[in-house]
């Protein structure tokens, strides 16, 4: 086994409001913790904890407890912060929803996770208010933090000035949040993340990301994903640093937010790295105040990662992780300038790993000639691996081995600096800007279509070399079906990154003799294509 190169850190057997909340000093309650570039508005550590505190007791007081689901849809806005947390406090589990999904993903999530209570804003009440009906969620049960007509708002639950609820829970066991991830396959599952998960994985990732308190952070990455949850929230109000939000990405206004608040530290996406390497506006704004620049979500490739370090005069950093880590397993150490940003840096604090052979489940344990292992599955074990799978016990025993293993699906090298670069995967999964996409529910609602004989997703690379989802298709009989009626077809009912953007027309799609889509095939079809 590979261990962490660093000593354990002591992770405090604390809720995450303990952990984030109770220890704040009267100097850090009157620090920044939230800025709306929208509005100016600035938001303390200290209001926060109140509106926190205040959010938990207007719940406490509708029943809201120990045992309840309350789903999140909001994209990044000062008061999900005060939301999130809120829910937290009073003992109950957050299953944070993607902004972008459709009412019909919506409605999956809410009905798998066993919602029982739903946030949103406005803007989304449509899609929300749509996929609520439909699961029997009535209308005082839909919280629309900015306001809507016959629902109760933010502010209205706030001014109630309720004290927050006693609560009791085993820290370890008790589910905090339920985002979901396509895993290594399959359709989208509900990981079961404990307040032990969350906390210990903002206390492994302090060793190797330097964020400090005096950090100004663009908070552009989603919070309802893993990533933005744990790496820009959690670790920002930990640190005590201040955030910027982004409802949206939009690549103007992200420089504007840089240069108007003179942000210091930037967790992105590779998609972003591009920008900041190749987009000419990049020049027309200063971004000096910038010194970090950490990738996640998605690999990013060495070179586009040296361009846009060299381009914007700041520290490249890339970690690896997943939901089912919470998520952060590794990253570029911030005080070590020897390791490659090609590579996704050391193991954090806490954690073992193991790389297995793909072909003949063999443990590899021998550094070869070059200073570098053969590749293998990387395997996990430490504090931040899920509880497993809610309601599937098969998904959780295929993925979360007797010994405490997680199999990522993802295959790596280790190199004898003691840092790990990922190579390949044996996994199916699709990451598109980072964002999760299972080639099976791609290819379950092509399958639907009356003209597809059958199909095959898998991802391939863009001229940027980010990954995209690719259909192969198989027509029904002679039907003239074309490329763009496929993506058509496939854009009306799933979120945008979901969105099929190429597709191939093929005779038949290669399948094991159990019916397996041989995926390999298809992309050694389209290596040989390129």
């Amino acid at each position: 086994m590979f261990p962490s190169p660093y000593p354990d850190v002591d992770i405090p057997d604390l809720s995450v409001y303990d952990y984030l909340f109770a220890s704040l000093t009267a100097d850090e309650a009157a620090r920044i913790a939230l800025i709306d570039p929208a509005t100016g508005a600035e938001t303390t550590y200290g209001a926060l904890r109140a509106q926190v505190d205040a959010f938990a007791g207007a719940l406490a007081a509708r029943g809201v407890g120990v045992g309840t689901v309350v789903a999140l849809l909001c994209p990044n806005v000062p008061a999900f912060a005060t939301v999130f947390h809120g829910i937290l406090r009073a003992g109950a589990t957050v299953t944070t929803i993607n902004s972008l999904y459709t009412a019909g993903e919506i409605e999956k999530q809410l009905k798998d996770a066993g919602a029982t209570w739903f946030v949103t804003v406005s803007p989304l009440l449509a899609q929300a208010s749509t996929a609520a009906e439909a699961v029997g969620l009535p209308h005082d049960r839909v919280i629309v933090m900015d306001g809507a007509h016959g629902h109760e708002n933010l502010r209205g639950l706030l001014m109630e000035g309720r004290t927050a609820p006693e609560v009791s829970f085993d820290p370890a066991t008790h589910v905090a949040v339920l985002p979901y991830s396509s895993g290594t396959t399959g359709i989208p599952k509900g990981v079961m993340l404990s307040h032990r998960n969350l906390v210990a994985n903002v206390q492994q990732s302090r060793v190797n990301i330097d964020l400090k308190a005096d950090d100004r952070v663009l908070a552009v990455l989603p919070f309802f994903h893993i990533y933005g949850m744990t790496v820009l929230l959690n670790l920002a109000l930990r640190q005590r640093a201040s955030l910027v939000t982004m409802p949206k990405f939009d690549l103007v206004e992200f420089l504007t937010n840089i240069q108007k608040h003179t942000c210091t530290y930037l967790y992105i996406a590779p998609p972003i790295a591009v920008a900041l390497a190749k987009h000419p506006i990049v020049d027309q704004f200063d971004i000096s105040s910038v010194h970090t620049v950490f990738s996640g979500a998605a690999p990013l490739d060495g070179e586009t990662a040296e361009l846009a370090g060299a381009r914007i005069h700041a520290r490249m950093m890339q970690g690896y992780g997943m939901s089912e880590l919470s998520p952060v397993s590794h990253a570029m150490p911030w005080d070590r300038d020897d390791i490659p940003v090609s590579s996704v840096g050391t193991l954090l604090p806490n954690q073992v790993c193991k790389l297995i052979d793909p072909a003949t489940g063999d443990e590899i344990t021998e550094l070869g000639e070059d200073g570098v292992t053969a590749a293998g599955e990387l395997w996990i074990k430490g504090p931040n691996v899920m509880l497993g799978y809610l309601d599937n016990p098969a998904a959780t025993a295929e993925t979360l081995d007797a010994d405490g293993f997680l199999h990522t699906g993802d295959v790596a090298i280790y190199h004898d600096g003691g840092y790990f670069s990922i190579v390949d995967r044996v996994k199916e999964l699709i990451k598109y800007k980072g964002y999760q996409i299972a080639p099976a529910e791609l290819e379950a609602l092509l399958l639907g279509h009356p003209q597809v004989m059958d199909v095959a997703v898998i991802g391939v690379l863009d001229d940027d070399k980010q990954e995209i989802p690719k259909a192969f298709v198989v027509r029904a009989g002679d039907s003239p079906l074309t490329e763009q009626e496929v993506m058509d077809f496939v854009a009306e009912h799933v979120a945008p990154h979901k969105k099929v953007r190429r597709v191939e027309f093929i005779d038949v799609i290669p399948k094991s003799t159990s019916g397996k889509i041989l995926r390999k095939d298809l992309r050694a079809r389209e290596a040989a294509n390129a």
